[in-house]
């Protein structure tokens, strides 16, 4: 198999040096090809997250479908734009210069992608890639094999076979894979998994980008309205029990209150989630599955967990044959144990009780940056001092997860939750090498930028690059004296 995935590689590598990837044709032609791709296989897509996730047609469609259209639809709309050189100023001492930057492609790209969002995570990438004209290996997770097999089986019936592969396979493959020779590598999934895609990039000097997660807080303010209130909590929960029941980088881990309102919130959360899901969640077909039964005791083992069993005011019942978790809500789970410490990455929902709303910051910086804080409140100074005093890939406030469907918004993480940032322009940008370029005429210089050096020269110098160029013009004129006397050796 390594020889066999070794020539895949090196025939996609001629088909980059050959230049077939550059022109924006081929990348348009590839853009409608896999936009052609999302229309004709919609419904197998809903059918294959189905599947794989147990996620509703229309939770598919919000969370990736509808995503993936809205963002190559941009790359086409934008790809010349893109892809169109920007001048640059030079220096005045560079008498007579023009100077460019021209993006160009890094060259061959490795994507793999994760399973809690196999068609999204897989495909913005993509796109992203694409636009910039580079060549394209595309992993998708084995953990999804739904999706997997419908990516490796149908795509290549749409986009260029020599330029654009998609290699399925287990860890073994993932290894072979990472053991190539890549111009970038895209990642997304656990920050333990990226640490080995970090080191196996880093034998060839490879650039990453990094898609991890972590722990995500919400902070909720007492608001004073009961509509504020309600609305507030409506979007808590939906964002954590309604997108892949938990199972994303960017769902909320656990809700920051204070305690004189923490009662308010849980009994404002259990008639929310009876109104979602009715009140058996079970039957509501709008509760996604948790991805297999490694994962499903994973979440058992966070519940059953001695420390936080009395910790449950709502959920918790589990079926192990339909990989089913209950939302469940917890209040005050110890720090320590287990939920509080891990990524949770299920509908598992903490609830931590502070003394005041503003210990808030306190808490979350005293943990690893998060790939997203959200804060619902109307105190304008909390607002600032969120921003200004915590760091993590994005704030949003008074909503969750709005900030992954923008095109105009960076996504991506910071410190342990990872770093680079795709999405619209965003993506073109992580796969572009933007090459300065710079000409000048024969036609003159300015005489003091070459040796021998003496203090006029300096002086020169010094009105030059603080663009002082009255007194440039005096000290050429010999109106202006120099005034450096000192001598270094």
């Amino acid at each position: 198999m390594e020889k066999d995935l070794g020539r895949e590689i090196t025939e996609i590598r001629e088909c980059y040096r050959n230049g077939n990837t550059k022109p924006i044709a081929w990348r348009r032609s590839q853009l409608q090809a896999l936009r052609s791709f999302l229309l004709d296989y919609e419904i197998q897509i809903f059918r294959a997250l189905n599947l794989d996730l147990g996620k509703h047609y229309v939770e598919a469609f919000r969370d990736e479908v509808g995503i993936l259209k809205k963002s190559v639809n941009l790359a086409l709309k934008d790809l010349k734009r893109w892809s169109a050189s920007t001048k640059a100023k030079l220096p005045a001492i560079a008498l007579l210069s023009y100077a460019e930057l021209v993006p160009e492609p890094l060259g061959l790209i490795l994507v793999i992608s994760s399973w809690n969002f196999p068609l999204g995570l897989s495909l913005e990438p993509l796109i992203g890639a694409i636009a910039a004209g580079n060549a394209v290996v595309l992993k998708p997770s084995e953990m999804s094999p739904a999706c997997s097999s419908l990516l490796a089986n149908t795509l290549p019936k749409y986009l260029d076979n020599q330029a654009i592969k998609v290699i399925e396979g287990g860890p073994a493959v993932g290894q072979q894979l990472l053991q190539q020779k890549w111009d970038k590598i895209f990642f997304t999934g656990s920050a333990k998994v990226g640490r080995m895609v970090m080191s196996e990039a880093a034998k060839n000097l490879t650039p990453v980008t990094l898609e991890l997660g972590g722990k995500c807080p919400a902070v909720l303010d007492s608001l004073s309205w009961s509509w504020d209130k309600e609305v507030a909590v409506k979007r808590i929960v939906g964002a954590k029990y309604g997108s892949c029941a938990g199972q994303a980088c960017i769902s909320i881990d656990y809700v920051l209150v204070e305690k004189s309102f923490s009662s308010t919130v849980v009994e404002l959360m259990k008639a929310m989630i009876r109104t979602m899901y009715g009140d058996n969640p079970k039957e509501s077909h709008s509760v996604a599955r948790i991805i297999n039964k490694h994962h499903f005791l994973r979440l058992k083992n966070l519940l059953t967990d001695q420390k936080v069993k009395d910790c449950i005011v709502y959920g918790g019942s589990t079926d192990e044959d339909s990989l089913y978790i209950e939302p469940t809500i917890l209040v005050d789970p110890p720090l320590e144990s287990a939920i509080m410490a891990e990524e949770i990455f299920g509908p598992l929902l903490p609830i931590i009780t502070l003394d005041k709303i503003e210990d808030s910051i306190e808490f979350i910086n005293s943990r690893p940056k998060p790939l997203a804080i959200y804060a619902f409140t109307k105190d304008e100074v909390l607002r600032k001092r969120m921003v200004s005093e915590t760091s993590s890939g994005s704030v949003v406030f008074n909503d969750a997860i709005i900030q992954f469907a923008a095109d105009t918004l960076p996504f991506g993480g910071i410190g342990e939750s990872g770093f680079g940032k795709y999405h619209g322009k965003f993506s073109f940008d992580t796969f572009t090498h933007y090459k300065a370029v710079a000409r000048r005429s024969f036609f003159t210089d300015f005489w003091y930028r070459f040796p021998p050096w003496n203090n006029h020269k300096l002086e020169l110098l010094e009105d030059t690059y603080g663009f002082d160029y009255f007194g440039l013009l005096l000290v050429i004129l010999g109106l202006k004296r120099s005034r450096k006397t000192f001598h270094v050796n």
